[in-house]
């Protein structure tokens, strides 16, 4: 069975507060788009675990999609593991658009479909959550207002259909840990859910993304490919999640002419 995990993007950012377990409380949109990676799983006699595409440092029994099958297996005995799995990875690590959590939470889904274990949504969100903070997002990957350490979802009206993205990954690697260290948990004074009600071409002074200040001026080149993008006519454009992807929001597709040929772009519809 093949599936195609995808990127997301956040519309805004607000980090609330940080919490005794260590983590941080936050608010955020979370957008699916389509930049995908490919991942297919077929049952076998024994397992192997393959990957393409964009070198995955670390060690294999690290990536997400094994910790996920180390789920399934725990919560059915089910022998997920006697399958092949490849993933061809597409989708920049470290930019700030969940690329591996979608990877693991497709893996959740994907194995549940394959070995047929009626799993129900809620379900595979309990495990998803086990992955990562934002993995259980991926799960229905429909556009939600996300809170508390960005694993709970309410819905949200907000509706970009027609709309046209451009992705901008300048290939800088900001781990979370380097993306907090700078940042002073506030609770915004609009209110995230009242703010991305508003339209669009009020966002640029009420959407913000808390990671932003901080990481711009360590990395020059988020600042300018934000600058950039709204020259090109973007009617909105920021950093996604904790970077360094910065992405633009277009009411059509705009003529760039390969504006940032340095850097790993992606475009499409929303």
């Amino acid at each position: 069975m093949l599936t195609f995990p995808n990127a997301k993007i956040n519309i805004g950012l607000n980090i609330v507060e940080r919490r005794s377990d260590g983590f941080h409380n936050i608010e955020s949109v979370f957008y699916p788009i389509q930049w995908r990676d490919g991942l297919e799983m077929v049952k076998a006699d024994s397992f192997d675990f393959r990957t393409t595409g964009l070198p995955i440092s670390g060690k294999p029994e690290s990536n997400l999609i094994i910790k996920a099958l180390e789920l399934i297996k725990a919560k059915t005995d089910v022998a997920v593991f006697k399958s092949i799995v490849h993933l061809h990875k597409v989708i920049p690590m470290g930019a700030g658009m969940g690329g591996g959590s979608a990877d693991g939470a497709f893996a959740l889904t994907l194995a549940n479909d394959l070995f047929e274990l009626k799993l129900s949504k809620e379900d595979l969100q309990e495990l998803a959550r086990k992955l990562g903070s934002d993995c259980a997002f991926f799960i229905e990957n429909k556009p939600a207002f996300c809170y508390d350490k960005g694993d709970q979802f309410m819905e949200t009206t907000l509706d970009l259909s027609g709309k046209y993205i451009v992705v901008v990954n300048p290939n800088i690697h900001i781990s979370t840990a380097e993306a907090y260290a700078d940042v002073q948990p506030r609770k915004w004074e609009t209110g995230m859910k009242r703010a991305i009600l508003r339209p669009m071409e009020e966002w640029k002074d009420l959407v913000k993304n808390d990671f932003e200040n901080s990481l711009s001026g360590k990395y020059p080149a988020i600042p300018k490919i934000k600058n950039d993008l709204y020259e090109m006519g973007a009617t909105y454009a920021s950093m996604t999640g904790s970077g360094s992807t910065v992405y633009g929001i277009f009411d059509k597709k705009p003529d760039f002419q390969n504006s940032f040929p340095e850097f790993t772009v992606w475009e499409g519809g929303l």
